[in-house]
C-alpha cells in the first residue's frame, strides 16, 4: 500500500521531512552565522564611526520582535596610534624635562614662580647632559671621535659636566677621563668611579695655572693622542669655551620653556658656571622667539665676579681684594656656578643679560631647607641659588607675573658639603615661618 491511497500519512510524512530539513539549516546557518557577522562587523567598522548604531534590516526580526543586536565582545582596534618608543637608548631620556610651580614661592611673592627639573635628565640628571650630549656629537661629525675605537673623552668640572659625559661616553662606546678640583663632594668623584669613568681629583688652583683642572684635563688629552700606540684618540670636550655648550640649550632648553609657557613669561632666571645655560637660552628667547620684553637675570652666589661684570661691567669679587682671599677658586660652598673669569659660553650672551642677583651661601642653605619643608623639594646648592634669585627678580615685577628658573640636580650630590653644613647651621631643627625673613630681604 503507497501513501498515495493514505493522504493523512502522505501528509505526516511530509511534515516531518519539513521539520529535519529545517533543523539541518538552522544548525547550517549557526555555524555559518559568526562568519558573516565578522564580514558585516567588518564593514561596517571601515564605513562609519562605531558610535553610529547600525540600521541594517537584518537586524530587525522577520515579524513582531524587537530588532536583534548583534554584540562583539572582541576590543574594537584602537584608532589611535601607539606611543612611539624613545631611540637611542639613553639618549631618549635627555630634554624634555617639566616645568613644574613651585607653590611656597609663588604665595609669598603674589607671582607664578616656574622651574625647570633638569634633574630629571636621564642620563647624568642635570641640565649638563644636553651639552654632553651635543659635545659628542658634534665631535663625531668632526671626525675628533670614533666609537669602539678605545677613544678617550677629557673633561675638566666640578662635577655635574663630568656625571653626564661618563654616562654618555658608556653608552656610545667611549671612555672618560675626569679632571676636577678636590674641594667638590665626594659624592660625585664617587659616582664618576662607579660609572667607569678615570677620576683625578687635584689641588684647587687659579686657571692660570698649568694644574688647574681644566688645563689639566687639556694636557692629558694632547698626550693621550700622542702617546697613543692603538690609534685611539684623546678628545677635550672643552665645556668652558665650545660653542656645543649655549647652542644645546639653543636649541632645546630655550624652545621648550616657550612652548611650555605659551611664551607667557616676563623673566628668566640661571646662575652660570660655563655661562651655556644662561645665554643659550637668552638667545632662542629674546632672538629667536622674539621676546624683546623678557627680563634675564643672572643668579651669582657669594666669591663670584659675575655679578659685578654684569651690574658695573667690571669683572671683581671682594673676596679677590689682597689678604681677603681664603680660596683659590670662588669663595663659596655653592657648586656648579660661579666664576671669576669670562667663558666663551658666557660672552656670546652676556649682552643679553638684563640684570643680576648676588647670592650669600647663607640665603642658599636657607631657600633649601625652605623647599624642602614647603614643597618636598630636594635640590642642590645650585638649584637653590637660583630659586633665592628667582624670588628677588619676581617682587621687582608687577604681581602676577611669571618667572621661571632651573632646578638642576638633586640634593643627594650635596650631601657630605652643601647639606652637611645646613645641618651645622641649626636649620634641619627649626621650622622658618616666613619668607622674607628667612632669606633676609625685603618684601
Amino acid at each position: 500500500m503507497s501513501l498515495s491511497d493514505h493522504p493523512k500519512a502522505y501528509g505526516t510524512a511530509a511534515i516531518a521531512v519539513a521539520f529535519t530539513a529545517g533543523i539541518v539549516a538552522t544548525l547550517g546557518f549557526k555555524e555559518l552565522y559568526p562568519e558573516l557577522e565578522s564580514r558585516y562587523q567588518h564593514k561596517t567598522f571601515r564605513r562609519k564611526p562605531s558610535n553610529v548604531r547600525s540600521t541594517d534590516p537584518r537586524r530587525s526580526s522577520f515579524f513582531w520582535m524587537a530588532p536583534v543586536q548583534l554584540e562583539d565582545h572582541e576590543p574594537a582596534p584602537s584608532s589611535s596610534r601607539a606611543p612611539e618608543i624613545a631611540s637611542n637608548g639613553i639618549e631618549g631620556c635627555i630634554g624634555n624635562t617639566p616645568l613644574i610651580e613651585i607653590p611656597s614661592l609663588s604665595q609669598a611673592t603674589g607671582r607664578i614662580i616656574l622651574a625647570k627639573a633638569e634633574f630629571l635628565n636621564g642620563a647624568g640628571n642635570s641640565p649638563k647632559d644636553r651639552v654632553a650630549l651635543n659635545m659628542i656629537l658634534e665631535a663625531e661629525k668632526q671626525g675628533l671621535l670614533t666609537p669602539h675605537q678605545g677613544d678617550t673623552i677629557y673633561e675638566g668640572t666640578v662635577g655635574s659636566t663630568g656625571i653626564s659625559l661618563a654616562t654618555l661616553a658608556r653608552a656610545k662606546g667611549y671612555k672618560a677621563h675626569i679632571c676636577m678640583p678636590d674641594d667638590q663632594a665626594f659624592e660625585k668623584s664617587d659616582l664618576l668611579i662607579h660609572l667607569g669613568a678615570t677620576v683625578e681629583r687635584v689641588a684647587v688652583a687659579p686657571i692660570t695655572s698649568p694644574d688647574h683642572f681644566v688645563n689639566l684635563a687639556r694636557r692629558r688629552a694632547i698626550e693621550h693622542t700622542q702617546s697613543s700606540t692603538d690609534g685611539s684618540k684623546g678628545f677635550f670636550a672643552n665645556q668652558f669655551e665650545t660653542e656645543s655648550n649655549w647652542q644645546a640649550h639653543a636649541v632645546s632648553t630655550g624652545p621648550e620653556i616657550y612652548q611650555q609657557t605659551d611664551g607667557n613669561l616676563d623673566a628668566f632666571v640661571a646662575g652660570a658656571g660655563t655661562g651655556g645655560t644662561i645665554s643659550g637660552v637668552a638667545r632662542y628667547l629674546k632672538l629667536d622667539a622674539k621676546m624683546s620684553n623678557l627680563k634675564v637675570v643672572l643668579a651669582d652666589p657669594q666669591g663670584s665676579g659675575l655679578y659685578n661684570k654684569i651690574k658695573h661691567g667690571v669683572m671683581y669679587s671682594s673676596t679677590e681684594k689682597e689678604g681677603t682671599r681664603r680660596r683659590q677658586q670662588v669663595d663659596t660652598m655653592v657648586e656648579g656656578i660661579g666664576i671669576n673669569r669670562v667663558t666663551n659660553n658666557f660672552e656670546i650672551g652676556r649682552d643679553l643679560l638684563d640684570d643680576a642677583v648676588k647670592v650669600t651661601d647663607d640665603q642658599a642653605c636657607r631657600m633649601a631647607r625652605w623647599l624642602v619643608e614647603n614643597d618636598g623639594i630636594f635640590v642642590g646648592s645650585s638649584s637653590s641659588v637660583n630659586c633665592v634669585a628667582a624670588v628677588v627678580t619676581a617682587m621687582r615685577l608687577p604681581p602676577g607675573s611669571r618667572v621661571v628658573t632651573l632646578l638642576c640636580d638633586s640634593g643627594t650630590r650635596h650631601l657630605s658639603k652643601f647639606w652637611k653644613n645646613i645641618k651645622e647651621m641649626g636649620l634641619e631643627e627649626e621650622e622658618a615661618t616666613d619668607l622674607f625673613t628667612e632669606l633676609g630681604i625685603s618684601e
